[in-house]
């Protein structure tokens, strides 16, 4: 095991892993930015640095800044959490060529999964059904034109380089795509510095589906009951849940066979997810697999009653994979993101707390950086805390989470709340009856366009 791990990220993440690697009765070295200097992680860690200013790329992303921290505190592992240089194939080498662990997936599979054709190329192989679409990178319009007409529109344009709804354009017909296509190209270049694109047949009606995975240095591989994340705004998620709704018995089971027969086709090692869509006659699609640990993780480890980043520490240090209990999920799990913006318009509402109250009790867990007095640094990603609500039943634990937010109290700022507490009152998304069109239709009829 390891003796020291250095913590390369920030916010609730960073809490996350300081908490279990402190389980584990490990060290913890927090790095932060100027602006992050107050911040919860920096305070709680064993050993902080700063690694320079409020900028990510002079920061968080500097890797010279990180390996010197890493030589000085003499940690001998890293943990990349999510964002930033989690999946960065590059940064993974160079740490283990430092001679520091890099806790995560070996190079080799971060570099292919992170390659969203080549994955979809390589699942296709392992025999997970993949989406009809582009078999290369496409080289123009033209060619995204030629392919959109042999499999049908309408269709999607994604970033082969990553994913988060960045370089993703929906287009109906041909002149829509030919419009939309430099505007992919360009958003993905300056969200991965790499324009290339790749296409899919779009799926209308479709359930964003994941699969959790887990594998060991000795071959082992663990899967999970899938989560259902079909709540997003512009392919960002808001509302997940574990079991779905939608999901039954036979499909989960044909899921989770065919996620772990994929990750021993590639010998995955680590935490993963595989992610799907799932049209409306329940046949299901690869769409892309994150080499990292997932931001709606806790909802796993609430059914299972496990500690995925604890098993994701172990797992880097050689240790076989073994739990003391039998793995089943039992009762139901939510989360919400809760985020520092403006719930009608949605832009970032950073600025400080002035008065802070946090849900607790019985199936509540709250995973936040926040408290009353901090200032919120307008430079990062606007996640504020994740509420996680757990009950025997969906129909409790959505009760739990509705009396979770309207207990918590936020002063200062503005945050999206409301539109949770509006989307679990909605009598369709109460019925489950909900896929990836849920949001942006419940917003139109919300502010009646």
């Amino acid at each position: 095991m390891f003796s020291k791990i250095l913590i390369a990220n920030r916010g609730e993440i960073a809490l996350r892993i300081i908490r279990s690697a402190k389980e584990l009765g490990l060290k913890t070295v927090a790095v932060y930015s100027e602006s992050d200097r107050t911040s919860l992680h920096a305070m709680l860690a064993d050993e902080k640095f700063c690694i320079g200013p409020a900028k990510a790329q002079d920061s968080y992303l500097n890797v010279p800044n990180l390996l010197s921290v890493a030589e000085i505190t003499k940690a001998d592992a890293l943990h990349p959490g999510y964002g930033f240089l989690a999946e960065n194939a590059r940064f993974a080498e160079i740490c283990e060529t430092s001679g520091v662990a890099f806790i995560g997936p070996p190079p080799s599979a971060i570099r292919l999964m992170g390659d969203k054709n080549r994955a979809r190329q390589e699942m296709a192989k392992a025999k997970l059904p993949v989406i009809p679409g582009s078999d290369k990178i496409l080289e123009d319009a033209a060619e995204a034109k030629k392919t959109a007409l042999k499999i049908g529109f309408p269709v999607i344009l994604k970033a082969a380089a990553g994913g988060g709804g960045k370089g993703m354009r929906i287009c109906r017909h041909a002149a829509h795509l030919e419009e939309q296509f430099p505007i992919a190209q360009n958003e993905a270049k300056n969200a991965f510095g790499d324009p290339s694109l790749y296409l899919e047949k779009y799926i209308t009606g479709a359930h964003h589906i994941e699969v959790q995975v887990v594998g060991d240095k000795h071959g082992t591989i663990m899967t999970f009951a899938e989560r259902e994340c079909s709540v997003q705004r512009k392919y960002q998620k808001v509302i997940e849940e574990t079991p779905s709704p939608f999901v039954d018995e036979k499909l989960r089971r044909k899921m989770m066979k065919a996620v772990e027969d994929a990750a021993r086709h590639i010998g995955y090692q680590s935490l993963g997810t595989f992610e799907f869509l799932v049209d409306e006659d329940k046949k299901f699609y690869f769409m892309e697999a994150n080499t990292r640990v997932q931001v709606e993780h806790p909802i796993t480890e609430m059914v299972y009653g496990i500690n995925l980043v604890k098993a994701q520490i172990r797992a880097a240090a050689g240790e076989k994979l073994n739990f003391p209990f039998e793995l089943l999920p039992r009762g139901h799990a939510l989360e919400c993101r809760i985020n520092a913006e403006d719930p009608d318009t949605f832009a970032p509402s950073p600025g400080r707390i002035e008065f802070l109250v946090l849900p607790g009790g019985e199936g509540i867990r709250v995973d936040s950086a926040a408290y009353g007095g901090w200032q919120i640094p307008p430079h990062y990603d606007s996640l504020l805390a994740k509420i996680i609500a757990y009950a025997p039943s969906r129909f409790l634990a959505i009760k739990k989470m509705q009396t979770a937010l309207e207990m918590t109290t936020i002063v200062g700022i503005k945050t999206n709340i409301p539109l949770h507490l509006a989307v679990l009152a909605n009598s369709d998304f109460l019925e489950g009856k909900y896929d990836t069109g849920f949001l942006e239709a419940f917003l139109a009829r919300k502010n009646g366009t």
